[in-house]
């Protein structure tokens, strides 16, 4: 795509005139005005000889910047001008949600909790953050994984959970117990704990309390995110 206003910038940043670079092409004044002026377009032919005129790099003219610039990367270059757009993408999208409406709140939703078999508690150094339209009252979040907890708690859901103890049977719970994590409605029994999922194709799963259970917290919410 040509650029007539980087045309017009290079030849005043050399001090030179529209007719002393006419004169150099072989052109009338009025044809090099009306291509700075944007109105026409100069020839494959000529953006050559003005890169040369006016001692530019090839496609100075025809190229956006950051793609000439990009194109004079070497590959692992290439790459991680890619990977740091792609994260500049994703912000400036969170940003235009959050401009469209001042009602979302941010979540930051950390290592994913099983509601399935079981998934590492800390698999997940980092965070990601979320969005949603209620500020809901927790202590963390955590990603969903699994079908277990559905329809209540879908898989890629985030649920939001208050650090307590065992408040009564029947409530559900985020649980560890030999470094996996769930999300399960939890009975407390004689020698263990009862895990008992939604789904009923899942069985119930028990924990011996000669294996240490521990309880988390109590699942006070959950939601898709917004984005």
């Amino acid at each position: 795509m040509y650029q007539s206003e980087k045309l017009k910038i290079r030849r005043k940043e050399l001090k030179l005139t529209q007719k002393d670079i006419a004169d150099q092409l072989g052109i009338s004044y009025q044809a090099y005005s009306a291509w700075e002026r944007g109105v026409k377009e100069p020839s494959r032919e000529k953006v050559k000889q003005l890169e040369q005129i006016l001692e530019v790099p090839i496609g100075y003219f025809t190229e956006p910047e950051i793609v000439r610039l990009y194109n004079t990367l070497s590959d692992e270059g290439k790459g991680q001008v890619l990977s740091y757009v792609k994260n500049l993408v994703q912000k400036e999208q969170c940003k235009n949600v959050i401009s469209i409406s001042e009602k979302l709140y941010e979540y930051r939703v950390y290592e994913k909790m099983s509601a399935g078999i079981g998934s590492s508690v800390y698999n997940d150094q980092g965070y990601d953050t979320v969005y949603f339209d209620k500020e809901l009252a927790h202590d963390f979040a955590s990603w969903i994984s699994g079908d277990s907890m559905e329809p209540k708690y879908q898989d890629g859901s985030v649920a939001l959970i208050r650090e307590t103890g065992f408040d009564y049977d029947g409530a559900v719970y985020a649980v560890i117990c030999n470094s996996q994590t769930y999300i399960k409605r939890v009975y407390r029994e004689e020698h263990g704990l009862r895990l008992v999922s939604i789904n009923p194709k899942y069985i119930d799963i028990f924990l011996s309390y000669d294996e240490d259970p521990r309880i988390v917290g109590i699942i006070v919410g959950n939601f898709i995110p917004l984005y």
